[in-house]
């Protein structure tokens, strides 16, 4: 086992046997999503979000912070390779809020192939992100651990949809063309530094549960969800709760020289957010 892989594992609380197969796949899947928190934190500090392997395991593993996709899934894809994996990332179009004209490619997801058969993982889309490997078969309805999802091809092109309710909402389309680290680079400095992307505009975090539950923070409300129905909402008064709370319900490190990050320095990030009770909604 490399060195990285033995500090992943232990940042995860993954103790069994890693083989390559679909049961571990899942398996880490799920536990990546409940243990390293989707969070755009240094966008707002701000700082320059890296995206080499020494940046992103000191900051993901070692400062036990959290990241968003171009992040987490550089961790996962890292670690699946390093397992045996058959694993490389795509880049996606990001179409949630059906956007009036066709958006650039910055979100990362990962490919991995099994025995010869196709899969998507992807523990990088915050709220909404799989918390399981799919196939990538059209029109396949597939469960996951935190809901329902399907692919559906369109040419050459995918589109990844979740059931909402009575109907299926699009996350994002991609192709299965071959990126480079510079297409991941200019991916995510778009959406660190574009005035209008929302990472920029919003604190933003999510930490799946084991149990299908999931925590969501936007601002100052928090939101707990079980079965797809909140369970608990909190509109958090000032940045010390705040502070706390990154802690205690999502586990984020505070701590660490480089990565860390201080309740002043919170402070300075939130002061442009209100804490009125709709500020989170």
């Amino acid at each position: 086992m490399t060195p990285f892989l033995h500090a992943y594992f232990a940042r995860l609380g993954w103790s069994a046997t890693a083989e390559v197969n679909i049961e571990t796949l899942r398996a880490l899947h799920l536990h990546h999503n409940s243990a390293i928190v989707f969070e755009n934190l240094d966008v707002l500090l701000p700082r320059e979000i890296q995206l080499d392997d020494q940046s992103l395991e000191e900051k993901l593993i070692v400062a036990r912070r959290g990241g968003y996709c171009f992040e987490q899934n550089g961790v996962f894809e890292r670690a699946l390779r390093e397992m045996g994996f058959t694993v490389r990332s795509l880049l996606g179009r990001v179409v949630l809020a059906n956007p009036a004209s066709m958006p650039p490619r910055t979100h990362r997801l990962l490919l991995v192939e099994l025995e010869g058969e196709p899969w998507i993982a992807d523990v990088g889309f915050g709220g909404q992100t799989l918390t399981a490997p799919i196939r990538l078969q059209d029109g396949l309805e597939q469960q996951t651990p935190h809901g329902e999802y399907r692919l559906l091809q369109e040419g050459d092109a995918w589109v990844l949809q979740f059931r909402h309710h009575d109907h299926w909402q699009a996350m994002y389309c991609f192709d299965l063309g071959i990126q480079h680290q510079s297409d991941y680079v200019m991916g995510n400095f778009w959406s660190a530094h574009w005035p209008q992307s929302h990472f920029r505009h919003h604190l933003l975090m999510c930490r799946h549960l084991p149990d299908g539950g999931k925590l969501t923070l936007t601002n100052f409300h928090f939101t707990h969800y079980q079965n797809g129905h909140a369970i608990e909402q909190i509109n958090l008064p000032d940045v010390a709760s705040l502070y706390a709370l990154l802690q205690t319900r999502f586990g984020l490190g505070v701590d660490d020289a480089k990565h860390g990050f201080t309740e002043a320095e919170l402070a300075a990030v939130m002061s442009a957010f209100d804490t009125h009770p709709e500020a989170g909604k």
